[in-house]
């Protein structure tokens, strides 16, 4: 049985999708933002020019990146030796969520609006964070974190 191995780089786009305005993402291209401040050396920090993914690369990054926003990425090499299959899609989910991309990515394209989250900041009760974390122990929590928000009830912070 032949295998296939869908590769998710979360938050790393490669354009903006037809319906951007309706998110407040028009112009969003993540990868092309991002190599286009390494050509510009301005993420000279640890790192010296150009964004250099060969492996990434070699399994179609790059044209894919250039499918979807009919340009290559500032300085990535858009003649690479390409060794596996690459696509770019235009979304069919309602929502731009990641649990409805990723379903969509596997076959199974969200078509409804389904619950969000409203309150970014604390969408968990903390009673519930409280039980969570007793019963994980999860060593070096942050008491902040970027969906909700959890104070351990030792702490004074």
């Amino acid at each position: 049985m032949k295998r296939a191995f869908i590769m998710v780089l979360d938050s790393f786009g490669i354009g903006a999708t037809e319906d951007a305005d309706r998110f407040g993402d028009v112009g969003s291209d993540t990868m092309g933002h991002i190599a286009e401040a390494c050509a510009k050396g301005e993420a000279d920090n640890g790192r010296k020019g150009p964004l250099n993914l060969p492996n990434l690369t070699r399994l179609g990054l790059v044209k894919a990146h250039e499918g979807s926003t009919g340009k290559i990425a500032a300085g990535m090499d858009g003649n690479a030796e390409v060794i596996g299959a690459y696509a770019w899609a235009h979304e069919l989910s309602s929502g731009k969520d990641t649990p409805s991309g990723h379903w969509e990515i596997a076959g199974v394209p969200v078509l409804f609006d389904w619950g969000y989250f409203s309150d970014h900041e604390n969408s968990f009760p903390q009673e519930l964070l409280d039980k969570l974390v007793k019963t994980c122990q999860p060593a070096g929590l942050p008491r902040q974190l970027p969906l909700f928000r959890y104070r351990d009830p030792g702490s004074t912070g």
